[in-house]
C-alpha cells in the first residue's frame, strides 16, 4: 500500500514522502498515530500544491532578504555611547543596541541573535555582520561615539 507521510518516521522516510508499506502496518500502526494518509489522487494533489507554496513562500522570503541586505551592506551605523577619559566605554554596546539602531534607520527588522560582532568595550569603528537569511548575510560597520 503506498501512503504519504504526515511526519518523520524513523526507519520509513520524511514527511510528506510517498513510501509503499504492507497493509497491516499502515491500518494497524500508521494511521491510528497519525503518521500517514492513504496516497489517493487527492491526496497526491494536495501534497504537491503544498510543496509549491512552500516554496514560493521560501523563495519570496529569500527575495526580501536580499532586499534588507542591499540596504543594508556596506554602510555605517552610529551608536552613542558614554565612557570615560581613556577612550573606554562604561560598559559594552551589545547586539541589541546594534539591532534597534539598525531598524530605525533602515527600517529592517533584525533578530539581535543574528548579529555577529566582536566586542565593543571602547569608541571606533567595528566590523559587524547580520544573518538576515540562512544563504544572505549582510556587512556593515559600527561606529561609537562619546554622547
Amino acid at each position: 500500500m503506498d501512503v504519504i507521510l504526515k511526519s518523520d518516521v524513523k526507519g520509513l522516510g520524511k514527511k510528506s514522502e510517498k513510501v509503499s508499506v504492507s497493509d497491516g502496518y499502515a491500518r494497524n500502526f500508521l494511521f491510528p498515530r497519525g503518521l500517514a494518509a492513504e496516497a489517493t489522487a487527492q491526496t497526491l494533489s494536495e501534497m504537491k500544491n503544498k510543496q509549491s507554496s512552500e516554496q514560493f513562500k521560501a523563495e519570496e522570503e529569500l527575495k526580501a532578504a536580499k532586499q534588507s541586505a542591499e540596504k543594508i551592506n556596506n554602510n555605517t551605523v552610529v551608536l552613542k555611547a558614554k565612557g570615560g577619559a581613556n577612550g573606554k566605554l562604561f560598559g559594552s554596546v551589545t547586539a541589541k543596541e546594534i539591532a534597534v539602531v539598525v531598524s530605525n534607520q533602515f527600517k529592517v527588522s533584525v533578530d539581535k541573535r543574528k548579529i555577529t560582532v566582536d566586542d565593543i568595550k571602547a569608541f571606533g569603528t567595528y566590523n559587524a555582520q547580520v544573518r538576515l537569511h540562512p544563504k544572505v548575510t549582510a556587512s556593515f560597520k559600527v561606529q561609537v561615539v562619546e554622547e
